[in-house]
């Protein structure tokens, strides 16, 4: 069965910085896309960035462009969220998500498995 558990969520001040980090196993994760999707409190799930299976592209929501940087090591099946410049708006649940083929996707129905999630808060 696929394992995704994300880390690194957190309490941040506004303009403040935090790393989730995704550890992937039970499957081979360097043939797959892989995405950040959150879901911030009353609302439904959000894509937030895609990277494919290579690290050859890769694709954010104009809300976190500029400000969030997804990456991956294959070699240790990891994938990461770099988030700068964070807003209170950037509260959210975390997800880490595995996509169908070797390319990531802006919809969130086109993701097989996620994790458990890591609570992001923003707030001074």
């Amino acid at each position: 069965q696929v394992q995704l558990v994300e880390s690194g969520g957190g309490l941040a001040q506004p303009g403040g910085s935090l790393r989730l980090s995704c550890a992937a196993s039970e499957f081979t994760f360097k043939f797959y896309g892989m995405g950040w999707i959150r879901q911030a409190p009353g609302k439904g799930l959000e894509w937030v960035s895609d990277i494919n299976s290579d690290s050859g592209s890769s694709f954010y929501a104009d809300s976190v462009k500029g400000r969030f940087t997804i990456s991956r090591d294959n070699t240790k099946n990891m994938l990461y969220l770099e988030m700068n410049s964070l807003k209170p708006e950037d509260t959210a649940v975390y997800y880490c998500a595995k996509a169908r083929t070797a390319w990531g996707t802006p919809y969130v129905n086109d993701y097989d498995y996620r994790g458990q999630g890591t609570q992001v808060t923003v707030s001074s």
